[in-house]
């Protein structure tokens, strides 16, 4: 069958990847560079699976900026675009959505389309009513940024949020292009789906800041977090995921997806999901304290990117401790091989690895890398493990 994918950011490109193998798929962008790449084989983003199926498989993918060529015949259009979060609406910009639907609507094809962009609670309902159709399925998706297309072909579990028959095909559809078996797939309503998607990222949202307050009380009081979170994890009912300490959980979606599900619970007597949000912002203001109180007159931010294995540096938490640091009157100085600019949001680049060594009194690093061995004694960092 011939499948669409709208957007082809970590989400849709993984998918794109995932389906090509056995079906026809048309992926459309907006950006040209990103369409050529594709089209050579060569992947826009950093994802070790992605750069392998390129490179090994034979694929039945093709890419364009024409989205009435990507969406002609296609029996499935899924949408996979950016829904960044709007501080002034409190509400993620679904925009790009709806620009996809409208232009399916305008063509008057026969598809389901199925929307795989993280969107707000109750969201797909009020578009069905808003455009009078059915043909649309929420369906999250749950992908770590660099393993993408890995945790396409070994899925946790697979959502679907509609029990038709053409979102139960689209569910056995995934099921079969993946690599794991007895997979569990649950069907269910779109509002639950949508549900499932922000109260899964904020519980991991959760586990990072519970796990980072816990290092800032060892930290404080000169004990030793790695003991305390190895004595703590042995229960197994806590379990050893997600338990190295960082300067904040960030990247695309723990942030915007907190967030939002904190608007959605305004009218709802809840006390956790707004600690969450705050906890984040206060670990920041602790590290930056910690950094400020070396003395440094100039301290050198040792990438932006959250953890190694990527390429994206989206509301990294380096970015908002860098930013409370240089509030505090300390100057910054970047380090980002990815960077090609000689300055970043105000921030002096440094492309120099030697020379960025030399001139920082601090490096700070949300995760170590031997490259900074021979500085270790000017590096902080609250990696206490080691990994991501």
């Amino acid at each position: 069958m011939k499948i669409a994918i709208a957007g082809t950011g970590y989400v849709g490109l993984s998918l794109a990847t995932l389906l090509s193998e056995k079906n026809e798929v048309v992926a459309l962008d907006v950006i040209p560079e990103k369409v050529e790449m594709i089209n050579k084989r060569i992947s826009p983003i950093k994802d070790e699976y992605i750069e392998k199926y390129f490179k090994e498989k034979k694929l039945n993918l093709k890419a364009t900026l024409d989205y009435k060529e990507a969406f002609k015949d296609a029996k499935y259009v899924i949408i996979s675009t950016p829904t960044n979060y709007d501080v002034e609406t409190n509400y993620f910009d679904t925009s790009l959505v709806e620009d996809i639907i409208e232009k399916v609507i305008s063509m008057n094809i026969k598809t389901t389309m199925i929307i795989k962009s993280t969107v707000p609670i109750g969201y797909t309902k009020k578009i069905k009513e808003k455009y009078h159709i059915d043909n649309i399925v929420f369906s999250p998706e749950f992908l770590r940024e660099g393993n993408a297309l890995y945790d396409n072909l070994y899925p946790s579990r697979i959502i679907i949020g509609d029990t038709t028959p053409e979102a139960q095909k689209f569910g056995e559809l995934l099921k079969e292009n993946s690599l794991k078996k007895d997979v569990e797939v649950k069907y269910m309503g779109s509002t639950e789906a949508e549900a499932v998607k922000l109260f899964a990222n904020t519980y991991l949202a959760l586990r990072v800041a519970y796990f980072n307050e816990l290092d800032t009380y060892a930290e404080i009081n000169g004990l030793n977090t790695k003991d305390i979170i190895d004595g703590v994890c042995l229960d197994p009912r806590i379990g050893s995921q997600y338990n190295n300490p960082s300067f904040g959980y960030g990247g695309y979606c723990l942030p915007k997806d907190t967030k939002q599900l904190k608007a959605n619970c305004k009218n709802v007597p809840e006390n956790i999901i707004n600690a969450i949000v705050d906890a984040n912002e206060t670990r920041k203001e602790h590290i930056a304290n910690m950094v400020v109180s070396r003395g440094p007159k100039i301290v050198g931010v040792y990438r932006l990117i959250m953890k190694s294995g990527s390429d994206n540096f989206r509301a990294s938490a380096i970015q908002g401790v860098m930013a409370k640091i240089a509030e505090k009157g300390v100057d910054v100085k970047i380090y980002e091989p990815t960077l090609k600019a000689d300055v970043f949001e105000g921030y002096p680049v440094e492309h120099d690895l030697e020379t960025f060594k030399n001139a920082c009194d601090v490096i700070i690093t949300n995760r170590y890398d031997d490259e900074l061995q021979d500085v270790e004694d000017k590096v902080y960092t609250r990696d206490i493990f080691r990994n991501n």
